[in-house]
């Protein structure tokens, strides 16, 4: 897929604002810090589209990107953020479910995992979240450019054990590097495929 343009449409914590457009959306989430920014501009090619800060916690809303005038990229705040006040983080909470749960036009949640780590908690717990709900999702494992090759692949191996503890198999998942666009042509492509799957319930 070639983005051709990529334009910032609306922020809310509303589910009910969110665009009346009859559009196949690609949600984006993941623990705060994970990259999530770096790698949204890093898919559409945009350098500014998404906001990134060094410090985390930055996105704190519903934010809608019109790709191609054909589907929608959700930017969706980080969870586990510590510094973050309890009753915001409840905030955040609150909307990002109401999204999941009532959003007609998602047909898929990436979960984004810093690849340089362990198996997390609230990671496991999002995904588990999605599972029960019948949410598609897909994992992109984020900075694979800071590992050596035999080390991500031993981290990759040990999320892939833990998931099939729970899951009869792993979803979809993708490595990925805001750095050296790593991932970029494959996520691109999977979209492409589920759009072009879902094209009938979009017309």
């Amino acid at each position: 897929m070639k983005i051709n343009s990529a334009t910032f449409i609306i922020s809310n914590t509303d589910v009910s604002r969110c665009p009346k457009d009859n559009m196949p959306e690609y949600a984006f989430i993941g623990r705060s810090n994970v990259g999530k920014s770096s790698l949204i501009n890093m898919l559409t090619n945009h350098k500014k589209l998404a906001k990134t800060s060094g410090k985390p916690g930055k996105t704190q809303l519903i934010n809608h990107f019109k790709i191609n005038d054909a589907w929608f990229l959700v930017d969706l705040p980080g969870y586990g953020y510590a510094q973050v006040s309890k009753s915001k983080r409840k905030t955040f909470q609150s909307f990002i479910k109401d999204y999941f749960l009532q959003r007609q036009q998602l047909v898929c949640s990436f979960i984004l995992v810093d690849s340089r780590h362990e198996p997390q908690k609230i990671d496991l717990e999002f995904m588990q979240f999605l599972g029960e709900n019948g949410v598609p999702f897909g994992i992109i494992f984020t900075k694979a450019d800071k590992l050596g090759s035999s080390t991500l692949n031993k981290n990759i191996t040990k999320y892939k054990k833990q998931l099939l503890k729970t899951w009869e198999e792993v979803p979809t998942h993708f490595i990925t590097s805001s750095e050296t666009d790593m991932g970029r042509v494959e996520v691109l492509n999977f979209i492409e495929q589920v759009n072009t799957n879902v094209a009938g319930n979009f017309k």
